[in-house]
């Protein structure tokens, strides 16, 4: 399909990468994964992704750092990005500071997800 959406997920459990690729390529979606913050902003700069879904605490470089980095990218500067993740608080100012656009929280309902994705990449 010439007009499927890729998103471009980033998170260092395997299981969660598993469960995103899963949900999300069974609702059209292409994915690609990275593991980590670096190996992500490195997929982001190679492939333009329509929507980009980061956990916040991984090795390498954070989620909250890869986001910054990849908000500075041009192609990048009206892409919604979610953060998964398992807290909330002040980690939610702390994504909005760097550019998050939406908050999901772990474990996530498939549904939701899909429908939040489909709903941002319109």
């Amino acid at each position: 399909m010439a007009n499927q959406k890729t998103i471009l997920i980033v998170d260092d459990s395997a299981t969660v990468r598993q469960m995103l690729t899963l949900t999300l390529t069974g609702g059209g979606f292409n994915v690609v994964a990275a593991e980590n913050g670096a190996e992500g902003l490195a997929a982001a700069k190679k492939q333009k992704a329509d929507l980009v879904i980061s956990d916040v605490n991984m090795p390498v470089m954070t989620g909250l750092q890869m986001i910054a980095e990849i908000r500075k990218l041009p192609s990048y500067a009206k892409t919604p990005i979610f953060v998964l993740t398992t807290e909330s608080g002040a980690r939610v100012a702390e994504g909005k500071a760097v550019g998050a656009s939406a908050w999901i929280v772990k474990p996530f309902k498939p549904e939701s997800l899909l429908a939040g994705v489909k709903r941002a990449t319109g």
